[in-house]
């Protein structure tokens, strides 16, 4: 904590859950350094009766303390990873959603909480990135996020709340065997510990050392990527000439950068092999809760999970700056053309906006005659999955453009002639 900026320059939000770690960690920062760029939140999860009583605890240690507090309240919706993850979820959400510019978050895990995450993902059957455990120095998206007591075990934690008279919050819920976290904690680590006195410390050297070899394969990846993407797609033809563990090592951090999720080990090894041997006619898809794998004319595309069509009939003014949410596939609006673009004039004062229902027509600027807009987009490569998600504008019943790609030729305006651009943000890739 030493190593903390001493001037009080960056905002520290401590979460702070009345607990022995989180008490000592605000106690040690308040004497460390100015309280003014100190303050704690204290989440509560709805989860236990005395929940709120925590919460007065955690504002009575603050105050004697002179840091600044303030409480959260979110709701716990338990899915597939049980109630502590989903727990951990929302209070991070919390927590990140409620930092103020440039504050970075700090939280209270120790030598103890890094082996149990080290035994957790080792069960799971997770490799270097999760047998290097929980970094002391990491981001989660924008917002730096530190853990300066990671190297202490608990027992120096609980020998300095004794010294300093800190008192703290017991959670029942921290004594329940069930739980897995506390079952290694209160029956497995310490039978290891009294075989092995050294069990915690050599545990800890060894998720450091996976989190290094964790950030070397990153690196190759990272390699990797720069020589089988192009225009951000991976080449099908270039990544088959990789090792296969190559393969899946730069798939994997592909997919962690463009979703945020892995896809399963066992999915992974099997689906590769699919989007890698596929004929030109096959449209292979490896999809995961967090995010899909497609591929079409030889390149591999790794996207978020597609949101279903949903029916739209929308009207948009026709005017610049006007614009339209279209829900999960982007938004529309019109923007003043420097040239070309839309005729106001010749579209009226309303367009309809909605999807394909098939048979649509379409003769685009400059081209002689009208054409089916399902040929058009073929020939113009744009992937198969989202032919039938790019809004079409209408006016008067007659299509006069199609959202990112074309306008209509009888719809142009002309030289001399005021026009609107139409313009498609914030949608998945289309080509």
């Amino acid at each position: 904590m030493a190593a903390f900026p001493q001037d009080g320059s960056a905002g520290l939000c401590v979460a702070l859950s009345g607990g022995l770690d989180s008490s000592v960690l605000l106690h040690a920062l308040a004497r460390l350094r100015p309280v003014s760029g100190l303050r704690a939140v204290y989440i509560d999860h709805g989860l236990h009766a005395d929940a709120a009583r925590w919460g007065e605890h955690c504002a009575a240690l603050c105050a004697g303390l002179g840091v600044a507090f303030s409480s959260c309240r979110v709701t716990v919706l338990p899915a597939g990873e049980g109630l502590e993850a989903a727990a951990r979820q929302a209070r991070y959400q919390a927590l990140l959603a409620g930092l103020r510019p440039g504050e970075m978050l700090v939280t209270a895990h120790h030598r103890d909480d890094q082996v149990e995450t080290l035994l957790l993902n080792l069960l799971r059957g997770s490799g270097p990135a999760g047998l290097g455990g929980i970094a002391s120095d990491g981001w989660r998206g924008e917002v730096r996020l530190l853990r300066p007591l990671l190297a202490l075990p608990r027992t120096a934690l609980r020998e300095y709340a004794h010294a300093a008279g800190i008192h703290w919050i017991e959670d029942p819920a921290n004594s329940d065997p069930r739980l897995d976290r506390n079952f290694l904690r209160l029956q497995l680590l310490p039978l290891l510990g009294s075989r092995w006195p050294a069990a915690a410390g050599s545990m800890a050297r060894s998720a450091q050392l996976c989190a290094e070899a964790a950030q070397l394969l990153e690196d190759l990846a990272a390699g990797d990527a720069r020589r089988v993407s192009r225009r951000g797609r991976v080449q099908v033809a270039l990544l088959a000439q990789l090792p296969e563990p190559h393969q899946r090592n730069l798939l994997r951090y592909l997919c962690r950068r463009e979703t945020g999720s892995t896809p399963p080990q066992r999915r992974l090894r099997a689906g590769l092999a699919q989007l890698l041997q596929a004929g030109a006619d096959r449209r292979p898809l490896l999809a995961w809760p967090g995010g899909e794998l497609r591929r079409f004319r030889g390149s591999l595309y790794i996207q978020p999970p597609l949101a279903p069509v949903a029916p739209l009939a929308a009207e948009l003014p026709v005017r610049a700056g006007a614009h339209l949410d279209c829900g999960g596939i982007g938004r529309i609006g019109l923007a003043r053309a420097g040239s070309g673009g839309l005729a106001p004039r010749r579209v009226g004062t309303l367009l309809t906006v909605r999807l394909r229902r098939g048979g649509e027509r379409l003769r685009p600027a400059g081209e002689g005659h009208h054409r089916e807009l399902k040929k058009l987009l073929q020939e113009r490569g744009v992937v198969p999955w989202m032919r039938d998600r790019i809004p079409l504008l209408y006016a008067g019943g007659e299509l006069v453009a199609v959202a990112g790609l074309w306008i209509a030729h009888e719809f142009v305006a002309v030289a001399g002639e005021p026009g609107l651009r139409v313009r498609w943000d914030q949608h998945p890739p289309i080509e």
